[in-house]
Parts: structure tokens; C-alpha cells; sequence
């Protein structure tokens, strides 16, 4: 069983380390968490699910105005320069065991994430507290880098700060400094179950900005059968499409808008904007979903095209 909010939160006091919990409508990216949280002193986080070309999985969490070039990082890995690509949200789900939109270092508390190599920024040492997602984007939780440091401990990691922005020489004198982080074995991940051509697949939510949803190839078992290797095509994707859905993708608009709505009308709203308080909520409403609503139809946009590309791959004309 996965790892739940709760449980995590359960967690962090049973170690007594010290956190501070906040909770707020979903939300998909650094900038709408930091409508929440951001006037509350600590640092906010971005977090990258991230795979190589061996099917080797990584979590790089960074303070949110830390570039992180991945071309740079997948060579200091010793990768070469593109080596590095956005995971696709079923090794996510599969992987790390959580939606689109909450990972973090608590995601790695998985036992299916055992293989799951995890990068810390080292400016989360310079901050008071950070902000992460407890498993869920529903809430944020503050806590020091002491703090997050005896949670990794308890759960068997040993945590790794690195200069995200440093830009080092590589070469054959100079080898690259974070080699030692590429994870030493490759989850399996299980195959997912094909669907009738005539339904559409389901899922709920979509990433932020901090998290892309970019789509990867997974990784699969190799048959036993070598001699019919040639003899049969063999599928290495099988992708996950959430928000090709169009039915969730229109309610998870619904949902959201509804949720900002709701936040916005409060007994104080009403006694301060009085006869105005409609076209205040409209303007918020707008204002707050703007950026959200774009991520949202990029993502339907792009896992639709992908979803019509991974189809054309699949098709295999009939020899004369």
C-alpha cells in the first residue's frame, strides 16, 4: 500500500520533527502554491520526476528560482547531454505512487521508489523552511532541511545536497562530479491494460509548470523467447493519457473553478465589496485560473497529439 497524506504527516511526528501544515484548493504550479503560502516567509520547492535512457529513475528537488539545466545535469551524471527526459506520469504513478503535481522528496518513502535516485538542492540549508506537498498538492507543509534530513534518515536514504546550477568540465581528465547518483538498477514497471479502441483513458490531474507532464517511452520485460524477436513487432510504449479524456479534463475545470469560487466568497468578501462582490469574484476567479486553465489545454493538447502519435507507431500495414 502506498504511503497517504496522513500517514506521512503521522510520520513526521512520530519522528518530532518540527512542520507547520497548510492546506489550499489543488494546485498545479509554483506560482498558484505561492497564492497560498507565498507570504509566508519559507521557500517554495520545484520537483522533477526525471528518467535516462537506461530506465533509470530520479526526483531532483530544487528551490524554486534554482535553474536547473537538464542538459548540464544529465552530463555531470555522465549521461551525455541528453540523457535526461521528464518520466511519464504511469511510471510516476506506478513508481512514486503519486498523482501529477505532488512530487517531492517524501515521495521517494515508497518502497517502489527503493531504486529512485534523489538530488536535494543545497540552498535548502540556507532557508529557515521550505515548502513541500505532503503526497498530496491539497496542502503544503513547511519544515526545516534538519527536519527533512531525519525524515530521509528514518526511511534508510542518506541525504544528497549538490549546487544544481554548478556547470563543471567534463572530460577524460575530468569526470563527471555526480556520477555516484545514477541509481544502480532499473525498475520493471508491470503492463498496464490495453483498452478498447472506442474508449478513452482516465485520470485526474495534470502537472504544473515545476512538474511536466512531458511523455516517455517505459520501460519493459524482455520476452524469453528470443528466436520470435523478428518475427513479431514489439510495443516498448504503452502511454498514459489522462488528459486526452475530454469528459475528466472538462470536469477537472469544473472542479477547480468551483473550489477558487467557493475559497472566494467569505462572510468579509461580502461586507467589503457588498453589491460589487460579483464582478470581484470574476475578476479573482479569472485572474487565479488563467495560468492553470493554460497548463490544462497545453497538456490535452500535447497527450492527444502523443496519443494520435503512439497509434500511428502501433499500426502495421499489411505486406502485399
Amino acid at each position: 500500500m502506498a504511503f497517504s497524506k496522513d500517514q506521512l504527516l503521522d510520520r513526521l511526528k512520530e519522528l518530532q520533527i518540527e512542520f507547520s501544515q497548510y492546506e489550499h484548493p489543488f494546485v498545479l504550479t509554483v506560482e498558484a502554491q505561492a497564492k497560498y503560502v507565498g507570504n509566508l516567509g519559507g521557500a517554495l520547492s520545484k520537483n522533477l520526476f526525471l528518467k535516462d535512457k537506461k530506465h533509470r529513475y530520479y526526483v531532483v528537488s530544487a528551490l524554486a528560482d534554482t535553474k536547473v539545466d537538464l542538459k548540464v545535469l544529465s552530463q555531470r551524471l555522465g549521461l551525455g547531454k541528453g540523457g535526461l527526459r521528464m518520466a511519464a506520469e504511469e511510471a510516476l504513478v506506478e513508481i512514486l505512487k503519486v498523482p501529477l503535481g505532488c512530487v517531492t522528496p517524501f515521495a521517494v518513502v515508497n518502497e517502489s521508489a527503493r531504486h529512485v535516485s534523489l538530488l536535494l538542492d543545497q540552498g535548502f540549508k540556507t532557508q529557515e523552511y521550505c515548502f513541500f506537498h505532503p503526497l498530496s498538492n491539497d496542502m503544503s507543509i513547511s519544515l526545516n532541511a534538519h527536519g527533512l534530513d531525519k525524515f530521509l534518515k528514518s526511511i534508510g536514504r542518506d541525504p544528497s545536497y549538490v549546487d544544481l546550477e554548478a556547470n563543471p568540465p567534463v572530460g577524460k581528465d575530468q569526470p563527471p562530479d555526480l556520477a555516484a547518483f545514477v541509481p544502480s538498477d532499473a525498475p520493471i514497471l508491470s503492463d498496464l491494460p490495453v483498452k478498447a479502441p472506442t474508449q478513452d483513458s482516465t485520470g485526474k490531474h495534470v502537472s504544473a509548470a515545476s512538474n511536466s507532464a512531458a511523455v516517455a517511452a517505459k520501460a519493459v520485460k524482455p520476452s524469453g523467447n528470443a528466436q520470435n524477436v523478428k518475427e513479431k513487432p514489439v510495443n516498448t510504449v504503452q502511454p498514459s493519457i489522462p488528459a486526452a479524456d475530454a469528459g475528466n479534463f472538462v470536469e477537472e475545470l469544473l472542479d477547480r473553478a468551483s473550489a477558487l469560487l467557493l475559497s472566494e466568497i467569505s462572510e468579509d468578501s461580502i461586507k467589503q465589496h457588498s453589491g460589487q462582490l460579483g464582478a470581484e469574484v470574476a475578476n479573482n476567479i479569472k485572474k487565479c485560473l488563467r495560468e492553470d486553465l493554460k497548463n490544462l489545454a497545453t497538456i490535452f493538447k500535447n497527450t492527444a497529439y502523443t496519443e494520435g502519435f503512439y497509434a500511428g507507431t502501433r499500426y502495421q500495414p499489411k505486406r502485399l
